[in-house]
């Protein structure tokens, strides 16, 4: 991620952040890690989607409740000196195009498995190229 972006903020009323490294321990301020979200407004999971709610929602081991769990986002971020979270950027494959979050390694699966297609790659490019829509033409 290129330049500085400003502060999200901090956790609002009733939801706890953390912000962890791979062995889900905090970090230390201005370190990335990955961002947890934890309490009431969190969902229990995916619908139909067992594999992807139990890699996405994860024990809490700040909880007293031996259920909760945390829901670990995807995106790195980091605390500032004053506290407020400054986010870095995606931890896993995931892209951002024009507002729609994609998953490259998805796509990538659904095209292997055409008979027609012997292996795939999924690249996101920057280049201004422009894709025709039911509306005309847009840059991409």
């Amino acid at each position: 991620m290129t330049g500085t972006l400003p502060p999200i903020g901090q956790a609002i009323s009733g939801l706890q952040i953390h912000i962890l490294d791979e062995e889900m321990r905090p970090v230390a301020e201005n370190t990335a890690g990955q961002i947890y979200i934890g309490g009431a407004g969190v969902a229990r999971g995916y619908l139909n989607r067992p594999e992807l709610t139990a890699e996405r929602f994860v024990a809490n081991p700040f909880g007293a409740n031996p259920s909760e769990r945390l829901y670990r986002t995807g995106d790195l971020a980091r605390y500032l000196p004053n506290g407020e979270i400054a986010y870095v950027g995606a931890a896993d494959e995931q892209i951002k195009i024009l507002g729609h979050r994609i998953e490259p390694n998805e796509i990538v699966a659904v095209l292997d498995r055409h008979a027609g297609v012997k292996s795939s790659q999924v690249v996101a490019r920057e280049d201004g190229c422009r894709a025709k829509t039911s509306r005309g033409v847009r840059d991409t």
